[in-house]
Formats: structure tokens, sequence, C-alpha cells
């Protein structure tokens, strides 16, 4: 392998990396800012733990070893980049394609949540004891916001601050409209609260059955997408096994052409992707300049302007 291959092979790699990102943030989900909500993927992180990361590091570490031993082995660097990126990426968009009820199922627990809260307080429970106690039968996909949440108060956090930190860890649409409700019932110690908390539990059930329609309308592309995506691995495998088929990729141009039919299928694979994923839902407990409001007046964060 000369030296005008191996500049070539090293473009190509960059041009493979460097298409996969840009069509991955022009085909992206349309999520607010960074500072307006948290990403969903690394609170998944966070909650997983050190498994997670040793998981991660495991894939990394194989992506590398793969990557390696291909670019050593054909002498073509584009090939050893694919074969990293195909370690780490054929694991993770397989994952995007199969997964879809996780959100329904975390919609599912908290309007049941909300409906035992507004059972204990229509039995004359106080707010904060209903709260706290409310860890103790919490739905799995929530548990671990709620017992955040029974944490915080326990710690004598103002409850405003503690409902306002329990709406960023729920991080949907749906939760900002119950820790509403919440908030309200906290600053006015009406005794509607338990009936305002029925009326919520019973919409978020209609809410779920209609999520529920949608996801089973989503299956099909969903199913069609995780085939493909199989697929097209496979026959990408059975063409590198073939010799006389891959050989003129070998040369300097060649490896410029793979790259480019490379970025051109991790391109459609991505858009696949964006397609078959819900949009998420905006969030109104969020200040218009980015930011939470957790000092001052309820009422002004309620509104989401911020005054």
């Amino acid at each position: 392998m000369n030296g005008l291959v191996l500049l070539a092979g090293v473009c190509g790699a960059l041009i493979v990396g460097g298409l996969a990102v840009a069509v991955h943030g022009w085909f992206g989900t349309d999520a607010p800012p960074a500072a307006w909500r948290r990403s969903r993927r690394w609170r998944s992180m966070l909650a997983t733990g050190e498994r997670s990361t040793s998981r991660q590091r495991t894939l990394s570490a194989a992506a590398v070893a793969a990557a390696l031993a291909v670019w050593l082995g054909s002498g073509w660097p584009v090939g050893g980049a694919l074969a990293g990126l195909a370690v780490v990426g054929f694991p993770w968009l397989l994952r995007q394609f199969t997964a879809g009820n996780a959100a329904v199922e975390r919609l599912e627990a908290l309007q049941e949540w909300v409906r035992r809260a507004s059972d204990v307080i229509a039995a004359g429970g106080g707010l904060e004891q209903t709260l706290i106690r409310s860890a103790r039968t919490a739905p799995a996909p929530i548990a671990v916001e709620v017992a955040t949440l029974t944490a915080r108060l326990q710690a004598r956090w103002p409850t405003s601050r503690a409902l306002l930190a329990f709406a960023d860890d729920l991080d949907d649409a749906a939760g900002d409209l119950v820790v509403a409700a919440l908030l309200l019932g906290a600053e006015l110690r009406g005794p509607g609260l338990a009936r305002v908390l029925t009326e919520l539990a019973r919409n978020l059930s209609e809410d779920v059955t209609m999520r529920r329609k949608i996801e089973a309308d989503r299956a099909k592309p969903r199913a069609n997408a995780r085939w493909l995506l199989m697929i097209t691995f496979a026959a990408c495998a059975v063409a590198a096994l073939n010799g006389d088929y891959i050989a003129p990729y070998g040369s300097a141009v060649g490896q410029l052409v793979l790259a480019a039919i490379a970025a051109m299928i991790v391109g459609c694979l991505l858009w696949m992707r964006r397609l078959t994923q819900p949009a998420l839902s905006p969030r109104f407990l969020v200040n218009n300049d980015g930011f939470r409001k957790t000092e001052g007046p309820v009422v002004g964060n309620l509104t989401g302007d911020g005054r």
C-alpha cells in the first residue's frame, strides 16, 4: 500500500465520519436545547450505573480492535473505519428500531401513581406526607424519580422546589401537567386537589390508550427498518468475503468511492431511525430564558413566562 492509497483511505475515513455526524445532526430529533431539557439518553445512562458504563467501554474497545484488525488485514483504512463504526452503530441502531413502548409505560406508571396519590389525599392525607409515602408503592418505570422526590422532601427541600426538580427528572409534558397541579395544591392548600388529580389520572389513562394505538401503528415500519438494517449489514459482510468483487475498492479512488457509498448507507439508516422516532412533546414548566426558576412565586413558573 503506497502513500497515495493511505492518504486516500484516511480522507475517505474522515468523509465517512464527517458525513455520518452531519446527517445525524440534520435528521436528529427536534428536541429543545440542552439548557431547556435534560437528555433522556444521559438520564438513562445514569440510571443504569456502572454496568452501562462498563458495557459501553467494552463495545468501544471491540470497535477499536475490529477497526485495527480490518485495516491491518486488508490494508484499507476506510474498511477499518467502517468496521469500527459497524461494531458501535449496529447495536445502537437495532435498539432504536426495537424500542418504542418505554415512553408509554412511563406515562401509564405516572397515571397509576397520580391515581393512588389522589385516593390518599381524598382520604385526608397531607400533600407532603402522601408524596413521601408514595415511594413505597411507586410503579417501576418512575420509581427512581419518585424516590428522589421523597429524599428531597425528607431533606427539608421546599415543596415547590422539590416538585420542580421532580418535573425535570420526569422530563415529560404529562409530568409537567401533574407537577403543575401539585404546585397549585402546595401553594393554595385547597380541598380540591384530590378531585383535580383524579381528573388528571383519567386524562392520562385516555392518553395512554391513544399512545398505545400510535405505537401499534409504528410497529410495522420499525420492524421493516430492523430487517432492512440486518439485511444491509449481512450483504456488506458477504460482499467483503468476495475478493474479486471488492478488489477495485483497493485503489485510492476506490477508497473514496467506498467512503461515499458507506456515507449514503449510514445517512439512509439514520433517516429511517428519524422517521421511526416519536416527536417529543414540548414542556411548559421551563422559562423562556432556558433555565428553571426555583426561587420566587410558584405561579410565575406555572405560566412558563419567567415573570
